[in-house]
């Protein structure tokens, strides 16, 4: 815990003692609630803070700390598992792997920082990324249920839960789902995840189309590869399915979905079509006003000069076209 916390350069650490979960054994150990709160300096806006399962032991003259985890409660990876860690003035990648893991997912994440800077406006994009041992470890880190990210490579989410704007976002990586894609799409991956981590994704108010198929617009962006390839699950839906009647809502997003992917590439195809017709910066100042809470139905003609029909026409085209 301690070399961890030495190697991310922590800083506001505090525990507090919150209460009692479990009666004392006879070997005078019991579990506690602790709130524990941090930030890593340098990258982190705000510090974290979560409740964290800590087991203890009374002692002669102290209380120590056997383990910290489990409980059903949130755990950080700094206290779970000894970590490697990578830096550079933007990136910041933890790893609860080998070296070789370690190097891999700090090459992606070097390369991601300037690929979401050639097109969001910030002035410093600077990325987190955390790779816990598996997908169990990645579930427990994010307090989700047991197989909820089971077939996600990866996921940007507030590092203690919080949806609160400002608050620390870091990217989290299953390992088991991103170390069995070619490189381009590893690479894709951590782009279109870390454009969330810069944009404050997770508390846009934007519509999910727009929030999950700008991050891919993106990702893709100078990728070279053929549409046969990047939209390749919607058009195999469409072929099956026939072309859909509106843009993707809020529950076809949902990670237990069986269609997810065709989902993420019909959101792109659309955003794809703003840019197109209206240039890519109207395509970033719509991102931008539906993220505060602007209708995207009365953004779109005042940033873009389409209506949201427009872009539905001419994204159900698109679909057929590259259906045929």
């Amino acid at each position: 815990m301690v070399d961890n916390a030495d190697a991310l350069r922590l800083t506001g650490v505090t525990l507090r003692y919150v209460e009692q979960a479990s009666a004392v054994d006879a070997a005078g150990t019991w579990s506690a609630a602790v709130e524990v709160t941090w930030r890593l300096r340098g990258f982190d806006p705000a510090p974290a803070r979560t409740e964290v399962a800590f087991t203890l032991r009374a002692e002669p003259d102290r209380v120590a700390l056997v383990s910290a985890g489990g409980g059903g409660l949130r755990t950080p990876l700094w206290l779970a598992e000894p970590l490697r860690v990578a830096r550079t003035a933007d990136t910041l990648v933890m790893v609860a792997g080998d070296a070789a893991e370690l190097r891999e997912y700090a090459a992606l994440a070097r390369r991601a920082v300037p690929v979401v800077a050639r097109v969001v406006p910030a002035d410093r994009p600077r990325l987190v990324v955390e790779v816990p041992a598996g997908a169990d470890q990645l579930d427990a880190l994010l307090d989700v249920p047991a197989g909820t990210y089971a077939g996600v490579a990866a996921v940007t989410a507030p590092v203690d839960g919080r949806d609160e704007p400002g608050g620390p976002l870091h990217v989290f990586v299953n390992p088991e789902e991103m170390s069995g894609l070619r490189p381009t799409g590893a690479q894709v991956v951590m782009s279109h995840e870390a454009t969330h981590a810069v944009t404050d994704a997770p508390t846009s108010r934007a519509p999910l189309w727009l929030v999950e198929g700008f991050a891919d617009y993106v990702a893709l962006r100078d990728v070279d590869l053929p549409l046969a390839t990047t939209a390749a699950q919607a058009i195999a839906q469409v072929r099956r399915e026939g072309l859909p009647a509106a843009l993707p809502g809020t529950s076809d997003f949902d990670v237990a979905q069986t269609h997810l992917g065709a989902t993420y590439e019909s959101a792109w195809l659309a955003c794809r079509v703003v840019a197109e017709q209206a240039g890519q910066q109207a395509l970033v100042r719509l991102y931008e006003a539906t993220g505060r809470g602007q209708d995207v139905a009365r953004a779109l003609p005042r940033v873009t000069g389409l209506s949201l029909e427009d872009v539905t026409r001419l994204w159900r085209a698109d679909l057929a076209a590259l259906s045929r």
